[in-house]
């Protein structure tokens, strides 16, 4: 025998089996009915025989057949319509197949109900002994559901309060464009109006189908809130009360030190102690500034920022400052502004430059960048130095932090740079992005949102309109 034709042999057997196997699946359901179907045949060709045949002999007979189907039929409808539970005795054949599928898909319905109960009343139980206010907005930011907690911290009572806006609960100019925003990360703080002496932090997130709901937090920060105003006011008060007799001692020893009357043995110590009154000077300006930043949350009255003229003098003084011991290069695009405060940005920018110079090894290349792409304008400061280690990446913007604490103190370094880079940067609604790798160099990029970007050229068209 040929290839082709035991192919052909091995298709048929296949298709014989599998025959097979279908007609041994349907037999069992169908045994009764095909029996009372031979026997009506079996009776119909017997009559036949005897010559009793007729027109209506055929229906007669298979009436009773068709009417005990229609009869099964009609209560499985009824059962099904007033969602009666199908419980045995089930009927003989084929109905009894379909009434036990029917009740076995019953049964599971029943315990998947019973685990979405359960677990439903679970998250109730849990988001009821929360101690923070949950809220669930739906896409028109309407409440549909609230939790106990919510009612005494942001007066939002269920279900009393179903379906209503919860812009015209809390208080708040800019609450409808927050919920639209949904950053998460960044909670927005405010006092509601039912109760002026606690302070809340809210949070929008996203859930849902589509991400089109909100899921509100609120969190009492009352005491947090009260214990930042007192550090920051004793911080601002001490500050700008040890600026001044610190100025007196920074000029008397900078006149002795200078005074060719000064005993050389002095002469030293009287150094040291004048680096040491700028050092103190320094960190009570920063402090200063820390504190002048925290009081809004906002950069006042932004104007276009020419980057390209604040790096341009930056890089002068970088390079005053590494007195050639870095390589530096820049990438900037020229025409490329900024909606902003052009002092807070100027600090940001020059604090991630000097620490670049002042905490790399010498010869390290430092790579100044003001760009815009996909995501937005960007500045970045990159460097192939030491790197720094991971467990030291989340608190770099820690006030007083510092890395290597000797090695800051012998570069100057205050350790409130890049707090006052972080706070910049909150008040322009952008982020601070740092990525190191010990050994490979550190880059810190500062992500502005793109609607903050313009055009030089631009800008000097609608000016000379």
């Amino acid at each position: 025998m040929t290839g082709q034709g035991r192919s052909r042999a091995r298709l048929i057997a296949d298709s014989r089996r599998r025959l097979g196997r279908v007609a041994r699946t349907l037999r069992k359901p169908f045994a009764s009915d095909l029996a009372v179907l031979g026997a009506l045949l079996t009776a119909g060709v017997v009559l036949t025989f005897f010559g009793i045949a007729a027109a209506w002999l055929w229906p007669l007979l298979l009436l009773p057949y068709l009417g005990w189907h229609l009869f099964q039929l009609a209560r499985l409808w009824l059962l099904i319509k007033r969602q009666h539970r199908l419980a045995p005795p089930f009927p003989r054949g084929v109905w009894g197949d379909i009434y036990r599928t029917i009740a076995l898909y019953q049964q599971r319905r029943r315990k998947r109900r019973k685990r979405q109960l359960r677990f439903g009343r679970r998250f109730r139980e849990a988001a009821n002994s929360v101690p923070d206010a949950l809220v669930i907005l739906d896409k028109h930011k309407r409440v549909e559901w609230a939790n106990p907690a919510a009612a005494l911290l942001m007066d939002v009572h269920w279900p009393r309060d179903d379906g209503r806006p919860l812009t015209e609960i809390l208080d708040h100019p800019d609450l409808n464009q927050i919920i639209d925003a949904g950053e998460y990360m960044r909670p927005t703080d405010l006092s509601p109006s039912h109760d002026r002496t606690i302070m809340l932090s809210l949070r929008f997130t996203p859930f849902g189908e589509r991400k089109r709901q909100r899921l509100v937090v609120g969190r009492d920060i009352t005491k947090v809130y009260h214990l930042n105003m007192i550090r920051r006011d004793f911080v601002a008060n001490a500050s700008h009360e040890l600026r001044t007799p610190l100025t007196v001692i920074a000029g008397f020893l900078e006149t002795l030190c200078e005074s060719a009357q000064t005993p050389e043995s002095h002469r030293r110590p009287l150094t040291l102690m004048r680096n040491q009154s700028e050092r103190m000077r320094s960190i009570i300006e920063d402090l200063l500034m820390l504190s002048r930043l925290d009081i809004e949350d906002s950069a006042e009255r932004p104007q276009p920022v020419d980057v390209w003229a604040e790096l341009r003098q930056l890089l002068h003084e970088a390079q005053a400052l590494s007195a050639g011991r870095h390589r530096l290069t820049a990438e900037i695009d020229r025409e490329l502004l900024i909606d902003g405060q052009q002092m807070e940005l100027r600090s940001a920018f020059s604090n991630l430059v000097f620490n670049a110079v002042k905490h790399t090894p010498e010869g390290t290349e430092i790579r100044v960048i003001w760009q815009r792409d996909e995501e937005g304008p960007y500045f970045a400061v990159a460097d192939n130095g030491q790197g720094i280690e991971p467990e030291h990446l989340p608190r770099l913007t820690e006030r007083f932090y510092r890395v290597d604490k000797a090695r800051s103190r012998l570069s100057g370094g205050t350790g409130l740079g890049l707090a006052i880079v972080k706070h910049v940067l909150n008040r322009h609604n952008a982020r601070l992005l740092i990525v190191s790798e010990v050994g490979l160099g550190s880059t810190f990029t500062c992500r502005f949102p793109p609607e903050r970007a313009m055009l030089g050229s631009l800008l000097e068209e609608r000016k000379a309109g």
